[in-house]
């Protein structure tokens, strides 16, 4: 899956009534409906008509776009930055998340509501990166940028594959996605290798643990950028893919952050509360993706993870749009409902048995139609603004299996 590389810890802002009426001010009140919660168990939904799941999943996002030239969907969630409640690397990712989902459902080069919010989208996401929050930097031990960076970099390598970057832009996004691949290899941890967006012992200390969370999805944006001719060092990407292994437990879960020794063979009871197995139901799957990707995986491994996702799917279900992150039994934020839901649609494009495949797309159609709003959107915060890009994330999961499969890792001794 070349669109994304995915997203973590945030809340929403206003919608509007009409992606050509004047937007409101950045950052009012959100007019949005207030997110479900659901509880176990969660009732079945009648199955999805495509069709029309998608006609309202894209009114609810156009809907949605905000910010003072209704340029913009902000992924809210509890972190904050300054008094803004969406802090800029949310704001950059958010709306990259939403354009992705708007090009990934059938018909958008001859919908003119949507190719117009996705300019003004791109226009937004080219400009503010020039933010001094998107900058090469980190601000204290908790800094959210490097979701901005991956996703951006996903959103600009997707639109320049697919000729969608209007003349205009074409200069200064080639110039942008260079710049974010750069940013991207010089932000990952020294030596340890892999990304977080927490490092408590300072930016680029090695001490600090890979989240396996956030390092999966930046390594398959890179895999992605050198397949497309930019220079991606092989050593980041090997310490990447090293922290991911070392992060690998015995029962087949993966830790919420790679140790500096190998987990492989920790025992269930052995593991913390936010490691145990259930609770990297939502993780599991995109680091096999990403493993298997680089030649380190196999079809047992990868099929184990998709099964423990609709294993655990109720423990992700009852923390959608719920207060709070890490909570007991397993740790599980809201925040990985959705992420979960993408990167299982990702994993399960990956698997060989035609008849297998199909029986899990219609498997998670019907677990994704569960979480559905009354107004077409699917929001995992308690934050209505949040909804933008939580749609983004449905659509890209409904029309999985015509996105472009994500590509494989090819080193540089390899390519010669």
């Amino acid at each position: 899956m070349r669109w994304l590389v995915l997203f973590f810890t945030s809340v929403a802002l206003p919608a509007q009534e009409s992606p050509t009426k004047k937007a409101p001010p950045r950052d009012a009140p959100s007019a949005a409906a207030t997110p479900r919660q659901l509880t176990l168990p969660v009732p079945e939904a009648p199955p999805l008509d495509l069709a029309l799941a998608t006609k309202a999943a894209i009114a609810a996002t156009l809907a949605l776009q905000e910010g003072e030239g209704g340029d913009q969907w902000p992924y809210q969630g509890v972190y904050r930055e300054d008094a803004s409640p969406s802090p800029v690397g949310y704001r950059v990712g958010g709306t990259a998340i939403a354009c992705l989902g708007l090009l990934a459902a059938p018909g958008y080069r001859s919908d003119p509501d949507r190719t117009d919010a996705v300019k003004r989208g791109l226009t937004f996401v080219l400009a503010t990166l020039d933010h001094e929050r998107m900058q090469a930097d980190f601000i204290g031990t908790y800094d959210v940028r490097g979701w901005g960076h991956i996703y951006a970099l996903q959103f600009f390598l997707s639109v320049q594959d697919a000729q969608l970057v209007p003349e205009p832009l074409q200069e200064a996004v080639a110039a942008k996605t260079k710049w974010l691949v750069e940013t991207l290899v010089a932000s990952a941890i020294p030596e340890s290798g892999g990304w977080n967006y927490s490092r408590p012992l300072g930016y680029l200390n090695a001490q600090n643990r890979a989240s396996t969370f956030m390092t999966a999805p930046a390594l398959q944006v890179l895999f992605y950028a050198k397949a497309r001719g930019h220079a991606v060092p092989d050593q980041v990407v090997t310490q990447g893919l090293d922290a991911l292994e070392r992060a690998r437990a015995k029962p087949g879960g993966y830790a919420y952050g790679a140790t500096g020794k190998s987990q492989a063979e920790v025992e269930e009871g052995g593991l913390t509360m936010m490691d145990k197995t259930p609770s990297s139901a939502a993780r599991a799957a995109v680091c096999e993706t990403t493993l298997a990707l680089a030649g380190r995986g196999d079809a047992q491994r990868l099929q184990r993870a998709v099964d423990l996702f609709f294993a655990h799917w109720d423990d992700l279900a009852v923390r959608k749009s719920q207060p709070r992150t890490h909570i007991m039994p397993y740790g599980m934020a809201p925040y990985y409902f959705l992420f979960g839901h993408v990167y299982c649609a990702q994993a399960i494009e990956q698997i060989d048995d035609a008849e297998k495949k199909a029986s899990l797309r219609e498997k998670m159609r019907a677990v994704l139609a569960k979480s559905r709003e009354a107004d077409g959107s699917w929001n995992d915060r308690q934050f209505g603004r949040s909804g933008g890009y939580g749609t983004g994330l449905a659509l890209l999961t409904l029309y999985m299996q015509h996105v472009p499969k994500p590509l494989a890792w090819m080193p540089s001794a390899a390519k010669k």
